[in-house]
């Protein structure tokens, strides 16, 4: 589940992020981009990125660290 959530901040933070900079339009289906004022849209899918990251590479760790420890 954790794993999800990684994964989707990732892509709506991407997708976003690609839809700003090559400007995309107003017509898009990134949630920051309908819910966030103009000029915030690009630190927030950035943003999005970075937390996507890191929730994807803290799940890896604890679940390397719980395989480490049942042996």
């Amino acid at each position: 589940m954790i794993e999800l959530l990684g994964i989707l901040l990732l892509v709506q933070g991407g997708g976003g992020l690609i839809n700003r900079l090559l400007d995309g339009g107003d017509r898009s289906w990134f949630v920051q981009l309908h819910l966030l004022p103009p000029g915030m849209h690009i630190v927030a899918s950035a943003l999005m990125v970075a937390a996507g990251i890191g929730v994807l590479f803290a799940e890896r760790a604890r679940k390397q660290r719980r395989g480490s420890g049942s042996d």
